[in-house]
C-alpha cells in the first residue's frame, strides 16, 4: 500500500532526474542528430507508461490556464536569454535580416497558414487566423542550437544571428494577429465593429509601449549594472540571477500599462547589452537564463510527451491535420523566408538554412491557450490537435537536420575563399 509521503517522493525523485539530464544531455547529444527536445519528448512518453505517471501524467492540455502561464513564462526567460546574447549593436542595416523575417516573411506565414486552415481544416476566418498567428513565429525556447553562441563568444554568424533575433523579435510581433482573431471571434459573437480598436490598442498602443518600456527599462538596469560607482553596480554581485529580475520588472511592468511584454524583455535585453557592450558580467546573466530556460523547457516537454505516450492528444488527429502540418513545415515558412529574403547580399546556402529553420514550439501552446481564454473558437480541439502535430513534426524533424546541416554550414565558413 502507498505511504500519503511517496507521490511526494516520487515527484522530487523525478524532478531531481529531469535536472541532471538538463546539465547532462546537452554534452552527450553536441554531435548527435538528436535534440534536446526529442529527447525530452521521449522521456515524458515513457514514463507515461512507468510507475512515475502520476507524477507526469497530467496534460498540459487539459488545464488551458495553468498551460498559458507555464508557457509564458519559459518564453519570457528564453526571450531575454536570447537579446544577452547577440553581440551586433542593433542597426537597420545591420538588423537587415531580421526586419524581412520579421516584416515579409511572418506576414506570409500568417497568410499562408490562414489559407491551410481554410482550405484544407475547414476554419473559419477567426479560427484559421489564430491557427495562422499561433504557428507563424519562431521559437526562441527550442531553437537554441541554430542561435548564437554565449555573449562574446564570436558564434554570431549571419545565419545564427537572423535566427536568433527574428525568435527573439516576431513573439511580440505575432500578438497582433492574435488579438486580430480574438477581436473577430468576439466581433462574430456580438455583432460589434473591431477594426479601429484593434488597430489603435493592439497594433499601434502595445506594440510602442512593448518598445519603449522595454528600451527605457534596459537602459536604466544598464546604468544599474554597469554605470554606478564601483562596489554599487548590480555587476558586482556577479549573481546571474539578476537576468531573471530584469525579465520579470520588465514584462511585468509593461503587461500593467498594456504593452505586449514579450517584446519588451527582448527589446529589454538589447538595451541593457548596448549600454556596456563587452563586460564579462552578460555571460553569468546569459548563463543563468539559459540553465532556467532549459530546465523549464525540459519539465514541459517531459509532461508534453507524457501526454503523447497516453494518447491524450492525438486523439482527433486526422490525414487533413497531417497534410495541414507537412506543407506549414516544407512549403509555408520555406517559401515565405525565401521571398522575404530576396534580395539580401548572401549565398543561397546561407538564405536556404535561415529559411528552412523556422522552429515551432511552446510559444504556439502560449498563444493559443490565451486566445482561447478570450474568446469562443470555432473546433478548439482541431486547433490544440493541429498546433501540437505542427509543433512535435518540428522538433523531430529539425531536431534531426540541425545538427549534421549546421556543421555543414561552419566548415563552408572556415574555407578560405579562393
Amino acid at each position: 500500500m502507498l505511504d500519503a509521503a511517496e507521490p511526494y517522493a516520487l515527484i522530487l525523485a523525478a524532478f531531481g532526474v529531469v535536472v541532471l539530464l538538463t546539465a547532462w544531455l546537452p554534452l552527450l547529444l553536441k554531435r548527435m542528430p538528436i535534440s534536446l527536445p526529442m529527447v525530452c519528448i521521449g522521456i515524458g512518453a515513457v514514463l507515461a507508461w512507468s510507475p512515475f505517471a502520476p507524477v507526469v501524467g497530467m496534460n498540459p492540455l487539459e488545464n488551458r490556464y495553468l498551460t498559458e502561464k507555464l508557457t509564458e513564462f519559459v518564453v519570457i526567460v528564453s526571450l531575454m536569454g536570447a537579446g544577452l546574447k547577440l553581440d551586433r549593436p542593433l542597426s537597420l542595416a545591420g538588423w537587415q535580416t531580421s526586419w524581412r523575417l520579421l516584416g515579409i516573411s511572418m506576414p506570409l506565414t500568417i497568410a499562408g497558414i490562414v489559407f491551410l486552415g481554410w482550405s484544407i481544416l475547414g476554419l473559419g476566418i477567426a479560427s484559421a487566423l489564430l491557427l495562422g498567428a499561433a504557428l507563424a513565429p519562431t521559437d526562441p525556447v527550442l531553437a537554441s542550437d541554430i542561435q548564437v553562441g554565449p555573449p562574446q563568444s564570436g558564434e554570431e554568424d549571419e545565419v545564427r544571428f537572423a535566427l536568433t533575433s527574428e525568435a527573439g523579435l516576431n513573439d511580440g510581433a505575432a500578438f497582433p494577429f492574435v488579438h486580430l482573431a480574438i477581436a473577430i471571434a468576439l466581433s462574430q459573437a456580438s455583432g460589434e465593429p473591431f477594426f479601429a480598436d484593434w488597430f489603435l490598442v493592439d497594433v499601434i498602443w502595445k506594440i510602442a509601449a512593448g518598445i519603449a518600456i522595454g528600451w527605457l527599462g534596459g537602459k536604466t538596469m544598464g546604468y544599474l549594472t554597469f554605470r554606478l560607482p564601483k562596489r554599487a553596480g548590480l555587476s558586482e554581485t556577479r549573481d546571474g540571477f539578476v537576468a531573471l529580475g530584469v525579465t520579470c520588472l520588465a514584462y511585468g511592468s509593461t503587461e500593467l500599462l498594456h504593452g505586449y511584454g514579450f517584446l519588451a524583455v527582448f527589446v529589454a535585453a538589447v538595451a541593457l547589452r548596448s549600454v556596456e557592450r563587452k563586460h564579462h558580467y552578460h555571460e553569468n546573466l546569459h548563463n543563468f537564463a539559459e540553465q532556467i530556460e532549459r530546465l523549464l523547457m525540459m519539465v514541459l516537454l517531459v509532461c508534453f510527451g507524457a501526454a503523447i505516450g497516453e494518447g491524450a492528444v492525438f486523439g482527433a488527429l486526422s490525414w487533413q491535420v497531417v497534410i495541414t502540418a507537412v506543407l506549414i513545415l516544407i512549403a509555408i515558412r520555406p517559401l515565405s523566408g525565401w521571398v522575404g529574403l530576396a534580395g539580401y547580399a548572401a549565398p543561397a546556402a546561407e538564405k536556404g538554412v535561415i529559411a528552412f529553420f523556422g522552429i515551432r514550439g511552446l510559444g504556439s501552446f502560449y498563444y493559443l491557450a490565451f486566445a482561447l481564454g478570450q474568446a469562443d473558437f470555432e473546433r478548439p480541439e482541431l486547433l490544440w490537435v493541429t498546433v501540437c502535430f505542427v509543433v512535435l513534426s518540428s522538433i523531430i524533424a529539425h531536431g534531426m537536420l540541425v545538427t549534421p546541416v549546421m556543421n555543414k554550414m561552419d566548415r563552408s565558413l572556415r574555407q578560405p575563399t579562393p
